[in-house]
């Protein structure tokens, strides 16, 4: 700028400065911009010829990126990077067998009542939390009277059972001191002559929570007509005196679900559970209260064998267990064990005959059959009644010799 002179002498110099210095800057900005462009080039000349090499290497061609030929034995497996095509996901379909009934009629009447006691009362229903397939047929009252299972304690478990749907947390909230009442009034309007109740396992509790199901059960038989009360229990980490508090409580039948065979246990069941300790708990309950009649478990379709089921059956009746139910093993939800297998209703009627065979009581045994189904209940009911009346009997007959 210092060339620059004024006075319109000067202009046409000026002009020619002006020319030179932007002709000198757009020289400067090509020569710069051209170095870029060989810069860029070769680095992409790079690049290729690196994938190039890379596919050479592989021996990948033309093939494996059209037609979605399958790559034959001995190649490379496909680079992280090449996404594969998406696959429509396979939906499992359940066997026919599997369908469960739809509620209509006076079924539909019952079931509805007892919903609404249920759920105006503030209990829990296992029946509910579960997902029982068998809702309908056993709250409808279907040939019998209408059965709902309590769950006592709450509806969240300190356990995690791989098969089970219930809600779980290590420190669940507190028991209600209510409940008792609550359950006892819900049972006594529905005039059932068969109650079941069960519970989640409570081992943040010092017993378990075994003194609060003894109050439940106390509650129910304290009237004129009390039901005949079956309760399944958790194994209140095998301590039998625990136990024992719930076998005196005055309940009729006293279950205790193994829920699979002795291999299986820890890939079903929670760490805390396991074979010998349940089988502990069920033949406890025999050597408290002789005339209880005791009752457990199986789910079929978990990977168990034919062999195992049978010494299971028999390992139960070595310790005079007196009813066994089996039903088919169904996953809750994708978090859930898989299904190993889906049983027939054939081999659902197998393991029915062997049972029976064994000299159990009573055997309920089908793919929709649960531990507290209505079907065993009904029949159950009539024997308990009859012991009943021998008991009565008895007693009357002791008081007449004084």
């Amino acid at each position: 700028l210092h060339f620059w002179r004024c006075g319109p002498s000067s202009a046409s110099g000026n002009m020619r400065v002006a020319r030179k210095l932007a002709s000198k800057h757009l020289k400067s900005y090509n020569r710069r911009f051209d170095r870029g462009v060989a810069l860029f080039s070769s680095q992409q000349k790079t690049r290729l010829s690196k994938l190039k090499e890379e596919l050479a290497e592989s021996g990948a061609g033309i093939e494996s990126f059209i037609g979605g030929g399958q790559a034959e034995k001995g190649d490379s497996p496909p680079r992280p990077g090449i996404r594969k095509p998406l696959r429509k996901k396979k939906i499992e379909r359940k066997p026919e067998w599997l369908k469960a009934e739809f509620v209509k009629g006076e079924s539909l009447e019952n079931y509805k009542r007892l919903k609404e006691t249920v759920k105006g009362l503030g209990l829990a229903t296992v029946c509910e939390e579960a997902r029982c397939p068998n809702i309908g047929e056993c709250w409808g009252g279907k040939e019998g009277t209408a059965t709902a299972t309590i769950m006592l304690m709450g509806d969240t478990c300190t356990r995690a059972c791989r098969f089970c749907a219930v809600k779980t947390s290590n420190a669940p909230p507190p028991l209600d001191p209510n409940e008792p009442e609550k359950v006892a009034s819900a049972i006594h309007r529905w005039g059932l002559d068969y109650v079941v109740l069960t519970s989640v396992d409570r081992d943040d509790l010092e017993d378990g929570g075994a003194t609060h199901m003894a109050e439940c059960i106390s509650r129910l038989k304290d009237t004129a007509a009390p039901p005949l009360v079956e309760c399944l229990t958790p194994d209140f980490s095998g301590n039998l005196s625990h136990v024992e508090v719930v076998a005196r409580s005055g309940l009729d039948v006293f279950a205790h679900n193994m829920e699979t065979v002795e291999a299986l246990q820890s890939k079903v069941r929670d760490r805390r559970a396991n074979y010998a300790q349940s089988m502990a708990v069920l033949q406890h309950v025999k050597k408290c209260v002789p005339e209880m009649v005791t009752k457990t478990s199986l789910m079929l379709g978990c990977g168990e064998k034919d062999e195992e089921i049978l010494q299971t059956l028999r390992d139960l009746r070595g310790i005079d267990v007196d009813v066994v139910t089996f039903g088919q093993y169904l996953r809750p939800s994708k978090k859930h064990m898989k299904v190993a297998s889906y049983v027939t209703p054939d081999q659902f009627q197998h393991w029915e005959n062997e049972a029976n065979k064994l000299g159990f009581l009573y055997v309920a045994s089908g793919p929709l059959v649960r531990s507290s189904y209505k079907a065993g209940e009904f029949y159950l009911t009539n024997v308990l009644k009859e012991r009943r009346m021998e008991a009565q009997k008895r007693a009357a007959e002791s008081e007449t010799r004084l």
